[in-house]
């Protein structure tokens, strides 16, 4: 059960880190818990223990049968050979009771996750994630922040989210180079009625994040400059100064307005 580099694979051995994770889950015999990556199963393991019901959904075929045979004998264990960005997380809810997620993510697919996570919330009650401090510095960034940026939007805009703890490399085999951090998300509804339009917005309006929000939006939008003036907004400001609250209200605007991109005008 090697880590593989090209999976960006890290095994979690830290008891500490482990019982502090779980416990931010606050589990009960009654929860059913989806962990993505269980890698080499110490944090399975105490899952196991708290939880009703574990599905650990893990990529790397080469790890399936060592999991098996070390969870063979525990009734409420159930392990998917798939790929967590395109598994349909519904399989395993049941109506009426939302579900858990855990998962020490690697760096390379910490925004598709995240963005496939915001599309399927309302399916969970609470979601422990550990990525790079890196990750979790922008998620958590305020406005004003030069770490925010359009996935720091977007999931302020689906979770009321909370920085737990960092972690330290010795946590890990083998031992990356950067400290993680843990973050827990609770789920939220959005304001926002039309999730593709507004992440379309969120991602050209950081595009270049040394221009103004103007620069950025007027290679979108010809009418860029009367949206933001609908908006109240100063057209000089940059992308990361903005509230959630002023992004909704110009992703209402965008809508209201019934914009038309740049260059299909110009046909």
């Amino acid at each position: 059960m090697r880590a593989k580099k090209s999976l960006g694979q890290n095994f979690l051995r830290d008891p500490n880190v482990i019982e502090r994770i779980v416990g931010a889950l606050d589990l009960t015999k009654d929860d059913v818990v989806i962990e993505i990556g269980p890698g080499q199963g110490a944090l399975t393991e105490t899952l196991l223990e708290k939880a009703g019901r574990v599905v650990a959904i893990e990529f790397d075929r080469d790890l399936i049968s060592p999991l098996r045979v070390q969870f063979h004998s525990t009734d409420n264990f159930e392990l998917v050979n798939a790929d967590a960005l395109s598994i349909d997380l519904s399989l395993f809810f049941t109506e009426g009771k939302k579900l858990k997620l855990v998962a020490n993510l690697p760096y390379n697919i910490s925004t598709p996750i995240l963005q496939r996570l915001i599309d399927q919330r309302h399916l969970f009650e609470t979601i422990v994630l550990m990525f790079q401090r890196e990750v979790v510095e922008r998620i958590t960034a305020t406005p004003g922040k030069k770490e925010r940026g359009f996935l720091s939007v977007l999931v302020e805009d689906a979770f009321e989210t909370e920085h737990l703890f960092d972690v330290e490399p010795q946590a890990f085999v083998p031992i990356p180079k950067v400290w993680s951090g843990v973050v827990r998300l609770e789920p939220k509804s959005s304001a926002v009625s039309d999730p593709t339009s507004f992440r379309r917005l969120l991602s050209s309006s950081f595009a270049q994040k040394r221009k103004t929000i103007y620069n950025n939006l007027k290679c979108v939008f010809d009418n860029a400059s009367a949206i933001l003036l609908a908006s109240d907004i100063d057209p000089t400001r940059r992308a990361e100064t903005l509230t959630l609250d002023e992004w909704r209200k110009l992703a209402g605007t965008v809508s209201d307005m019934q914009t038309t991109p740049a260059n299909s005008q110009k046909t």
